[in-house]
């Protein structure tokens, strides 16, 4: 039987990856977006997320590929995988950051329980930590950053990334449904790799993500995996690379980098420092694309 799944933000840089892993492993995918996917990989349904009615409308729409299709028919909806965000401080004002952020995903929540929707994937952010978009340097309490960390960030892109987690908590609380909060490092797109030369000479470009990074590719997989993996309820996970993107090993990078920081456990060679056990344990997932292999 065909899964229909609708995925919000897949035009853009980590949401496309999603549609093109659920198309190619037999889903049934609509987009829901300001823009249409570049590849049109799947159909896109312009939507805003902050306007509750659209999103209500949106998630009862007929997932057909085309409107000439022989069942046009809205059908139910499996699962949402919800990406659509500003993506980062700085490109608009703050408030609007926080208020399309925070809006956004209370829509998507809130239509989603009241459709009978049982499985979303929310799109948080390794901000969530707090060093990332800090006004300066700001040590962290420890290394690994994991799910317990107390998130306490300071800016307004973070600050909505964590209220996204609490809305989700709240509405598991409600309904019961499967909704898990994807704490994402920095995707890389396959030409990405190229930078790799500039980064390794200059490593403080990436201190303050921590030297994260995440495989558009590996991040779709691991949300296809959250979609056929039911019953966990809320889950917070980190979604990272095993290693760190710098040829620097990670001892070194927090002699030079963070020599104040105390390590929660003891790490690999270039280990990466945003935790990703959980993600393995739960949903079983593997790295496929590592920098070191792609950047050749």
């Amino acid at each position: 039987m065909t899964k229909r799944v609708i995925v919000t933000g897949g035009s853009g840089l980590a949401g496309k990856w999603v549609v093109e892993n659920l198309v190619e492993h037999g889903y049934e995918v609509l987009n829901l977006d300001r823009v249409p996917m570049p590849k049109r990989t799947a159909r896109t349904l312009i939507t805003d997320i902050t306007d509750a009615g659209q999103v209500f409308n949106a998630l009862a729409s007929s997932t057909a590929p085309t409107e000439f299709v022989p069942d046009i028919e809205p059908k139910p909806i499996d699962a949402i995988v919800h990406f659509a965000a500003i993506p980062r401080i700085m490109v608009t004002t703050d408030n609007e950051v926080f208020r399309i952020n925070v809006m956004g995903t209370y829509n998507i929540l809130d239509a989603a329980s009241k459709l009978g929707i049982r499985k979303v994937i929310v799109a948080s952010s390794e901000t969530t930590y707090g060093v990332v978009f800090a006004h300066r340097h700001r040590n962290p309490q420890y290394f690994p950053l994991d799910e317990q960390y107390p998130v306490d960030p300071m800016d307004s892109y973070a600050t909505s990334k964590v209220i996204n987690e609490v809305t989700a908590k709240a509405f598991h609380a409600r309904t019961g449904a499967d909704l898990y909060c994807f704490r994402i490092g920095n995707v890389l797109d396959p030409e990405d790799y190229a930078k790799f030369e500039m980064w390794n000479k200059d490593p403080s470009l990436r201190k303050r993500i921590a030297w994260s990074y995440i495989d558009g590719r590996d991040l779709a997989e691991a949300a296809r995996l959250g979609i056929e993996k039911d019953g966990l309820g809320f889950e917070v996970m980190n979604i990272a690379a095993d290693d760190v993107s710098s040829d620097l090993p990670t001892a070194e990078l927090l002699k030079r980098f963070y020599p104040e920081v105390p390590l929660k456990k003891q790490l690999g060679e270039f280990e990466t420092l945003l935790n990703n056990e959980k993600l393995k344990r739960l949903l079983g997932w593997k790295q496929k694309y590592f920098w070191r292999d792609q950047a050749k």
